[in-house]
C-alpha cells in the first residue's frame, strides 16, 4: 500500500517529448530565457514523471534528472526536457517502498537512514500540504544542514534547484496543494529533495582547523589533500581530518551572502585548472555551495552564516578528496556567449555538465564560461 500521499507509477510513466534541432545528446533548441510560459508546464510534466522514480539507483547513485530538467527549464530549453529525460531514463529506478511514517516523535531516529527515503518524502509532502513552503524550509534547514555531506551533497543540490523554481514562480501565499491534498509538482519536488536529504543526512566531525586565507580562492588552494584518496565519497569523506578556516569572521547576513557568492565563483573558476583530478566529483565543489546560495533568499537571516560555513566545509572537503596535486593550465577553444556554452552543454547531455554549466552561468564571467567549456571537454557525453 502506498502511504506517500502521491500517486506513484513506474519509471516509464509519462509521455516523451522531442527537442527542436540538434543532432547529438539531448538535442538543442534555440532561445534563452528564465523558464516562463510553456516551459513551466513542461517542467511540471517532467517533475510529475520523475516523482514516480526514486532518489537513487543501485542503492547509492543519485537520480540527477530532477536537477537537470530544472536547469534546462530555467534556461528556456523546455522543448529539450522530455527528450533529455528519455535518454536518461535507463538511469532511473521505481520509487522505493515505504516502511513506516515519519512523525514528530520519531523523526530523529529516522534521520540518516537511506531505507526511509519514501517515508521522509511522504513526511515532507504532508508538511508542504499543510504549511507554507518557506515555513517548512525554515524549520528543517537547520536540522538538515549539519548533514549536508550525505549523498555526495546531491540532496542539498536538489533542494537548491527546487527552491529556485519556487522563488521564481510560486509566491508563498500559503500551502500549495491540488485536489485531494497533494502538493503541486514544484512543491512535491521540494518534498523529494528534503526527504532525500533527511534520508542521506551525514554529518562530518573531528575536522581540525588549519590556518586559513583571506580569499576563498586562496583558501581552496590551501586545502590539504586526503591521504590515500581511494574509495567512494563516504570513504574519502572519513579521511578529511583538517581544513583551512574560511572566512575568519562574518559581520552579518549580507557579509555571509557575499562570502558565499565569492566561494561559488572561486570554486567554479578553479574547475578549469583542477577539474582533471575528477571530472565528475569536482563539480560539486561549486554546485553544492551554489545550491545553498540559491536557497538563502528563502531563509531567515539568522541561518545565512551557518549556511555559509556548511557550504565552505562541503566545497573544501570535495576539494580535499578529489583535487589533483597540481593544476593544469587550460585555454578554452575560443570564446563563447552564455547561450552558446549552455547549448554545448545540452548537446553534450551529461547531467553533471548541465548542472555545472548552470552554475557557471549564474556567475557569467569569462573564467566561469571557460570552466564550463572544460567540463564539457572532460565529461562523458550522455548516450
Amino acid at each position: 500500500m502506498d502511504t506517500t500521499g502521491t500517486t506513484r507509477g513506474t519509471v516509464g510513466d509519462g509521455t516523451g517529448g522531442t527537442s527542436t534541432g540538434g543532432t547529438g545528446g539531448a538535442g538543442t533548441e534555440t532561445g534563452t530565457g528564465t523558464g516562463t510560459g510553456s516551459t513551466d508546464g513542461t517542467l511540471d510534466e517532467a517533475l510529475q514523471r520523475l516523482h514516480a522514480t526514486g532518489p537513487e539507483r543501485l542503492g547509492r547513485l543519485t537520480n540527477h534528472a530532477p536537477m537537470a530538467v530544472e536547469a534546462l527549464a530555467a534556461h528556456g530549453r523546455g522543448a529539450a526536457v522530455h527528450r533529455w529525460l528519455d535518454l536518461y531514463s535507463h538511469k532511473l529506478e521505481d520509487f522505493p517502498a515505504p516502511l513506516e511514517p515519519v512523525t514528530g516523535a520519531n523523526w530523529r531516529t529516522a534521520l540518516g537512514d537511506p531505507r526511509r527515503a519514501a517515508d521522509w518524502i511522504a513526511h515532507f509532502e504532508r508538511q508542504l500540504a499543510e504549511q507554507p513552503w518557506r515555513e517548512v524550509l525554515a524549520t528543517w534547514w537547520p536540522r538538515l544542514l549539519p548533514g549536508l555531506y550525505g549523498g555526495s551533497t546531491h540532496p542539498v543540490i536538489r533542494v537548491g534547484h527546487a527552491v529556485r523554481t519556487l522563488l521564481r514562480s510560486e509566491p508563498d501565499t500559503g500551502p500549495g496543494s491540488e485536489a485531494e491534498g497533494r502538493p503541486t509538482p514544484r512543491l512535491a519536488e521540494l518534498a523529494h529533495g528534503l526527504g532525500y536529504w533527511a534520508a542521506r543526512h551525514h554529518p562530518v566531525t573531528g575536522i581540525a582547523p588549519r590556518p586559513g586565507a583571506r580569499t576563498a580562492a586562496a583558501a581552496l588552494d590551501a586545502v590539504p589533500p586526503v591521504e590515500n584518496p581511494q574509495g567512494g565519497f563516504p570513504d574519502r569523506l572519513g579521511k578529511v581530518t583538517a581544513l583551512p578556516v574560511w572566512p575568519s569572521a562574518v559581520t552579518g547576513p549580507d557579509d555571509a551572502a557575499g562570502r558565499l557568492a565569492e566561494l561559488v565563483r572561486a570554486a567554479t573558476h578553479r574547475y578549469a585548472t583542477h577539474g582533471h583530478g575528477d571530472a565528475v566529483m569536482l563539480v560539486h565543489a561549486a554546485t553544492a555551495p551554489n545550491a545553498v546560495q540559491r536557497t538563502l533568499p528563502a531563509l531567515p537571516h539568522a541561518l545565512w552564516e551557518p549556511s555559509l560555513h556548511a557550504a565552505w566545509t562541503a566545497s573544501a572537503a570535495v576539494t580535499a578528496m578529489y583535487a589533483p596535486r597540481e593544476p593544469a593550465a587550460y585555454e578554452p577553444p575560443g570564446t563563447f556567449t552564455a547561450e552558446e556554452i549552455f547549448e554545448r552543454a545540452l548537446a553534450h547531455g551529461d547531467e553533471h555538465v548541465i548542472k555545472f554549466t548552470d552554475t557557471a552561468l549564474d556567475i557569467g564571467d569569462p573564467p566561469a564560461l571557460a570552466a564550463a567549456a572544460r567540463a564539457i571537454e572532460l565529461g562523458e557525453p550522455l548516450a
